[in-house]
């Protein structure tokens, strides 16, 4: 083994980049060799590199004996007994050497438990799961790393439009000089305000043979802030979150927060702005040796302050896709499956086959199914299950693949989720065969024995890919496999009765945490998340929603102080009481304004005054609810009459009918 390759294995020995490392050893050992009283001279040099350079020195001293014994003649006619006289020279000069070397490595005390320890470290005998474990690891790599380039949706934007025509649209939107440093994911805006030291860093924890593993952390005036903006979710009231941002203008989870509300609102372009300017703080807080392009970073989702790139990443890759910059949210979303591939805590899978197929990118969707199907069962997914048969079909238009097996892909992915075809169809509005409605196998019972997270899981599907299938090519492609599984159903085909089976015993309970994680933050109104009890103990957050189990919790969300229930309580204060639980018709006003700690309405009012009209609003909506709390103490239902009461009533009532008769 070469002396590059050990230092490569040992990592840094110390050595000088600017000299020439064979030749400040030589001199230094040779100034030890030498004595006489001399004060010893520091080596700048590993001490393990010396067990393999006296045998790199012994070969060498070798190769310039051999070279030796040829007679050289120099150009410009140098005397030979002069080029003896320089050769006896070299050779005391490396036996001294090898002394030397002798001498350092009994001075060191290299006995033979120290070699065998080294030994151990450098040279392991790996055994067969740590082996696989580091091909897996490398594999995983291969599959997430991406370029650069590819993570800014500009890049894509000029690609598509034209350098010209983005570049004369961002000068229209910029007024000033750019006084924020570009990053890898997000361009800065110049209306965006100045970045200083925002209270959030990243720290190098360990390494796990290739993974490096990092994590996020908050100083006490970030904890300070934090604590105050919980203290504001909590107060129901999104004045006081919006506060938190005027006063911490890069304060993460708040950004994460306000731009849900203008999602909301369908406020898009300030969403995605607040989105950008979250995930610019925490890019600006890297660590130098965190490389989101390398594949071989991890953040633990575990972590309170992790979590936060994680929502932010999904987020922006989610709207970035809505601009049609589909490549980019490929890559994105590499990003955020490469965080942590093993767990996957946002369920990354269910949605990295849309952008995969959108961006044409068929052989790396393709590859991905095959590389992690043995420790995955991607196929077990529908979006999966139908992606890669697409993929497989483009791949085999061009020549790639054979069309069989885009054929057999398909049929497989239409016998295992047959309750695929009917919804997907519909939304393509196209008018499915009356003899493939009429078959039992994809006809309104296949909807109806699904069980309900497989059901959630395709409808997931319908909702986001069904653009994918507009495509004219795809749908004769997918008429003709239908009806080749029909036949197959019809010859008792043991793959259908094999295929049944898995969906009976497979999806059952409630869908997986992460799942239902993906589903909350994807908020598509065809998919509304079904959380079970156990997955969720209080309101489900924007900025944080389902926390993990096993969560390491920096923060405690504060709890709402509990008030008296009005007992004469009407149907009316009932039903609002049911929309906002927090409400209580004899709280006081302004008292969500006091749940919310040290943050008080002065305060507000203050960051509210340079907005223009932002003081009024508040004022006006301050009066409103305060009308509608006198409007709900006053409003009672009438009682029910008494029967007893009745029944006089009517009895009288006809005593007197009777007399006028």
């Amino acid at each position: 083994m070469s002396s590059r390759v050990l230092r490569k294995l040992q990592g840094d020995t110390g050595l000088r980049v600017d000299s020439d490392p064979e030749k400040d050893a030589e001199d230094d050992l040779l100034s030890v060799a030498a004595g006489g009283g001399a004060k010893k001279k520091q080596l700048n040099v590993n001490r393990y590199d010396l067990l393999n350079q006296q045998s790199l020195s012994e070969s060498e001293v070798k190769e310039d004996d051999d070279n030796e014994t040829e007679p050289t003649q120099d150009q410009d006619g140098a005397d030979p007994a002069d080029k003896g006289a320089k050769r006896k020279k070299k050779k005391k000069k490396k036996k001294a050497v090898k002394v030397a070397l002798a001498q350092r490595s009994s001075e060191d005390n290299f006995d033979g438990d120290e070699i065998d320890q080294v030994n151990r470290l450098l040279g392991p005998v790996a055994s067969a799961e740590s082996v696989q474990n580091a091909a897996e690891v490398q594999r995983t790599k291969e599959l997430l790393s991406i370029d650069n380039r590819n993570l800014n949706p500009n890049n894509e934007l000029k690609r598509i439009f034209g350098v010209k025509i983005v570049q004369s649209e961002q000068r229209k939107k910029s007024r000033t000089r750019t006084h924020l440093r570009n990053t890898g994911i997000v361009t800065p805006k110049d209306t965006w305000p100045i970045i200083g030291k925002q209270g959030i860093t990243m720290r190098y924890c360990e390494q796990k043979g290739q993974v490096q593993v990092f994590s996020y952390e908050h100083n006490p005036d970030y904890q300070l802030v934090q604590r105050i903006f919980l203290q504001a979710v909590e107060s129901l009231n999104p004045d006081n979150v919006v506060a938190v941002i005027h006063s911490h203008p890069y304060h993460v989870d708040a950004l994460l927060q306000v731009a849900e509300l203008c999602k909301m609102s369908e406020d898009l372009q300030m969403a995605a702005d607040l989105v950008e300017r979250a995930l610019y703080a925490l890019e600006h807080a890297f660590h130098p040796l965190f490389n989101l392009a390398q594949g071989n970073c991890r953040l633990d989702y575990c972590r309170q302050e992790n979590r936060a790139l994680f929502i932010a990443l999904f987020k922006h890759l989610t709207m970035v896709g809505q601009r049609a910059c589909h490549r980019t949210a490929l890559e994105l979303s590499k990003v955020v499956l490469s965080l942590d591939p093993d767990d996957d805590p946002l369920a990354m899978v269910l949605v990295i086959d849309l952008y995969a197929l959108r961006s044409r990118q068929y052989s790396w969707l393709v590859r991905l199914a095959d590389e992690w199907e043995a420790s995955r069962n991607l196929s077990q997914l529908p979006n999966f299950a139908y992606s890669t048969a697409v993929a497989r079909f483009h791949l085999a238009v061009q020549g790639a693949i054979e069309m069989a097996d885009a054929d057999a892909s398909l049929q497989l992915a239409l016998i295992m989720f047959p309750g695929v075809l009917s919804p997907l169809l519909e939304k393509c509005s196209v008018q499915v065969d009356h003899k493939v409605l009429a078959h039992d196998f994809f006809g309104p019972k296949a909807q109806t024995s699904m069980p309900p997270a497989l059901a959630q899981l395709v409808q997931l599907y319908v909702a986001r890919c069904w653009p994918v299938w507009k495509e004219a090519e795809l749908l004769p492609w997918l008429e003709r496999n239908t009806h080749a599984v029909l036949a197959r159903v019809d010859s008792k085909d043991p793959l259908v009765s094999e295929c049944d089976g898995h969906r009976r015993r497979r999806y059952q309970g409630a869908p997986p945490k992460n799942i239902t994680r993906h589903i909350v933050l994807a908020d598509l109104k065809e998919v509304p998340p079904a959380i079970s009890p156990g997955d969720s103990t209080g309101p489900v957050m924007s900025f944080d929603p389902l926390p993990p189990a096993d969560s390491i919790n920096l923060y405690e969300r504060p709890r709402r102080p509990r008030t008296a229930t009005v007992d004469n309580a009407g149907a009316l204060s009932l039903f609002f009481r049911s929309l906002l639980p927090t409400y209580n018709a004899n709280e006081p006003a302004g008292a969500e304004g006091a749940a919310a700690g040290p943050v008080d309405d002065a305060q507000f009012d203050v960051e509210f005054e340079h907005e223009g009209g932002g003081l009024e609003v508040r004022r006006n909506l301050a009066s409103l609810m305060d009308m509608l709390r006198d409007l709900l103490r006053n409003i009672q239902l009438p009682d029910a009459p008494d029967a007893r009461a009745d029944a006089d009533v009517d009895s009288s009532g006809d005593d007197e009918l009777g007399n006028e008769t």
